[in-house]
């Protein structure tokens, strides 16, 4: 290691628990577990030569301590998103610390992870319309079809991370989005761009659906993180009720 066991300086312990918290922050932000979080954070530390240390992690806090230094954070998250490549990029990082990395090196590493923009705003919404295009093929729908579900899952991405721009609730964005795509798949529909209504609103919504959310609220119980895994199931459940509150209202109104 960088440092011996028996004496560590005050500012190579602040410099590793910079490291710990922030690649804690990015994890979670992320859409990752929060076992995960916990085991990075504490194998971080542990690998720089720090015992001791615990980690308190829920789906929007992480409380951080080095017991034997007096040194303790709270982080609120405010945000968060699924991105896995960034999830990946941290526990690579995680790894080579743990084989030895200097401390120098992983700052660097650890602020080159930060500033990196992984997915443009168009790779996102052009992502959503090829999700919305081919469930639509595993949906068993027709050919006819499969410019519609471009559209409409492509423009449902993209009005909910335009709102998500200018609010955090993402119950209105999630609405609104799936409000959207109602309305244009029934415009499609009824100007002969479609033909199987149900079959084009159900593709163009799925980029919606918080399958990674639901799968790791699941994960969360089995590992007996039950209050992680009972905040997400509920988050996920208020995703799906403003999913089919917006696709619901237009059918109501039409």
């Amino acid at each position: 290691m960088e440092a011996p066991d028996k004496v560590l300086s005050e500012d190579f312990v602040r410099d590793v628990f910079y490291i710990a918290v922030n690649c804690g922050k990015m994890l979670l932000e992320s859409g990752a577990e929060t076992y995960r979080i916990e085991d990075t954070m504490l194998r971080i530390a542990s690998s720089y030569g720090i015992e001791n240390a615990q980690v308190f992690v829920t789906p929007t806090v992480i409380i951080f301590s080095m017991n034997d230094y007096a040194l303790t954070q709270t982080v609120r998250i405010d945000e968060r998103a699924n991105n896995l490549e960034k999830i990946m990029s941290v526990n690579e990082l995680s790894r080579r610390i743990s084989a030895g990395l200097p401390l120098k090196r992983a700052i660097s590493s650890l602020e080159k992870i930060h500033n990196t923009d992984f997915f443009p705003f168009w790779l996102v919404v052009l992502s959503g319309g090829a999700i919305g295009f081919l469930f639509l093929l595993l949906f068993d729908g027709t050919a006819a079809d499969l410019p519609a579900a471009f559209i409409a899952g492509a423009g449902g991405v993209f009005i909910m991370e335009g709102i998500q721009r200018y609010t955090r609730v993402k119950f209105f964005t999630e609405f609104f989005a799936a409000l959207y795509i109602a309305v244009v798949s029934i415009a499609l529909v009824e100007s002969g761009y479609g033909t199987m209504l149900d079959t084009i609103i159900i593709a163009g919504v799925m980029p919606l659906v918080p399958g990674v959310l639901i799968t790791n609220a699941i994960r969360e119980m089995i590992r007996g993180h039950l209050m992680a895994g009972v905040i997400k199931g509920a988050e996920a459940a208020l995703t799906a009720i403003a999913i089919g509150a917006g696709v619901g209202l237009v059918f109501l109104l039409v």
